[in-house]
């Protein structure tokens, strides 16, 4: 966690680098981050479903550079994790959520050796046992405070494992090392995140364990974040902008040839892959409050932040756009 703050903190000092599309200053214009994850590149077609705004959509290489562009105020909107969210408020950054965007993405692979079977976590404690009777570890990953991680952390938690005491944890910061890692024989089991996941299982460098939905968080991964500032001075602008999210879901919805098109475009992975990972993605702008705070209570509980910011997170989850662009109360948008 303290390498995921240190880099907000380094980014915050690079942000003066977000490239700019040079779109003329005297139209509406929202400048929108996106990192670069399967779930996050529908955010690039944003432009085209825009209508009554310009949207400048710019690629991060993760959500906390996103996350760090929209508190320096270098853009207007972020597309980050319900991680981020619960973080960037435990550090008292000004952030308002006002949109879901695609859940899903998850999923815990094993060692091919290892003989586990999908979903069957008594063997998989057995086998953890084992290696604790034999004084060796087993060596479980993730990238430490993404989605992955916490959702990992939290399945292991219902199923009784003490991620701190039955295991080892090792962090493996960027997700495209997580192949090699699983190859050198590095690690036991890794949560990892889609395209990266379909990736691992088509080099068969492990197998599928299973998706760690069962815990508290659920499926819950993107969320859409702006500032009050931006709130104030650009309402229009926003409602305009999550219209288009809202869109761009409804599309790839309908479509997963189209998602399959923008995940390969975006980061340069052959479509076999991007076709595998589409099964793990649940594209969704609702905006769920019951599970946003509970990954604040389960990040608390973790020691990722240091306050209870269960408050804040309520406070400033903003239904208020999200109901202008579908016409819906917010009793019906997860509120």
């Amino acid at each position: 966690m303290k390498k995921v703050l240190l880099g907000i903190f380094i980014a915050l000092a690079l942000a003066s680098t977000v490239p700019s599309s040079g779109l003329a200053q005297s139209e509406p214009v929202i400048k929108l981050g996106y990192a670069k994850c399967a779930h996050c590149t529908p955010m690039s077609l944003t432009p085209q479903y825009a209508k009554g705004v310009q949207i400048d959509a710019v690629g991060f290489n993760t959500g906390t550079d996103a996350l760090t562009a929209l508190v320096s105020k270098n853009i207007d909107v972020a597309q980050v994790t319900y991680l981020h969210y619960a973080i960037a408020l435990d550090k008292g950054f000004d952030v308002v959520a006002i949109s879901g965007q695609v859940n899903g993405g998850s999923a815990m692979l094993i060692g091919n050796d290892l003989p586990i079977a999908p979903n069957d976590w008594a063997s998989l404690k057995k086998v953890i046992a084992e290696y604790k009777a034999a004084g060796k570890p087993f060596r479980v990953a993730a990238s430490r405070g993404n989605a992955q991680d916490i959702h990992m952390r939290g399945a292991f938690a219902k199923q009784g494992i003490d991620i701190n005491k039955d295991v080892q944890f090792i962090n493996i910061p960027n997700p495209s090392d997580h192949l090699q890692a699983l190859r050198r024989g590095e690690i036991e089991l890794i949560c990892t995140v889609e395209p990266f996941a379909t990736q691992i299982l088509q080099n068969k460098a492990a197998k599928m364990f299973g998706l760690p939905y069962d815990q508290a968080a659920g499926k819950l991964t993107n969320i859409i974040l702006t500032r009050s500032d931006v709130v104030k001075d650009k309402p229009k602008q926003l409602e305009d902008t999550v219209r288009a999210i809202v869109k761009v879901d409804e599309f790839i919805l309908a479509d997963k040839g189209a998602l399959i098109d923008v995940i390969s475009k975006v980061t340069g992975l052959d479509k076999a892959i991007a076709t595998g990972a589409v099964e793990n993605l649940d594209p969704d702008p609702k905006m769920y409050r019951s599970s946003a705070l509970a990954i604040a209570a389960m990040m608390r509980d973790l020691k990722y932040i240091n306050s209870d910011v269960s408050a804040a997170v309520d406070k400033n989850m903003n239904y208020t756009f999200l109901e202008a662009a579908t016409g819906r109360p917010k009793s019906e948008l997860g509120y």
